[in-house]
């Protein structure tokens, strides 16, 4: 790995945590297109678009991390009965309503993050600079969205939390 500047030997469990979310993005993809074709009623226009551009996204970042795996020299999963094996996000329904659908979303955000946090640990433990900087990248567009998704599943009377002033 001398272009890497990384000992060889360290990388593996690195790459395992990045093939598990890998194939937990490729899940969350699906998803998001099976919520995008089978969203119906009022919020129909709102969400439709919002599911297409968190595929659009999803599907750039599945490339982005098997090109990562390829970079430390090691093959990515590409097999579809692999990532329903490995990957901790489910498969849904499509007859779900909006807010069972964001829900849902708003729980894979939540396996994701926390694959993510995974991948960053091992990666710290190895200097991977690299993959500590894609993977931040992906956990603070993440957090965003899924703080849009949490503000749209709200009713109109919550409110955020305040700051005690002494």
């Amino acid at each position: 790995m001398n272009y890497l500047n990384l000992e060889e030997e360290k990388v593996l469990p690195v790459v395992l945590e990045l093939n598990t979310l890998l194939a937990d993005y490729h899940l969350y993809y699906q998803k998001l297109r099976n919520f995008h074709w089978n969203i119906t009623g009022n919020n129909f226009f709102d969400l439709h678009q919002q599911f297409e551009e968190l595929y659009t996204d999803a599907r750039v970042k599945i490339d982005e991390i098997a090109e990562r795996i390829l970079t430390l020299r090691y093959h990515p999963m590409s097999n579809m009965s692999d990532y329903l094996e490995k990957s901790a996000i489910n498969e849904s329904g499509t007859e779900l309503n909006d807010h069972k659908m964001v829900a849902e979303i708003l729980f894979a955000h939540g396996i994701l993050l926390k694959q993510m946090s995974k991948v960053v640990k091992k990666a710290t433990d190895i200097s991977d600079e690299g993959t500590i900087d894609l993977i931040g990248a992906y956990i603070r567009e993440l957090e965003k969205s899924s703080w849009m998704l949490n503000a749209w599943s709200k009713s109109k009377t919550e409110k955020l939390k305040q700051i005690q002033t002494a």
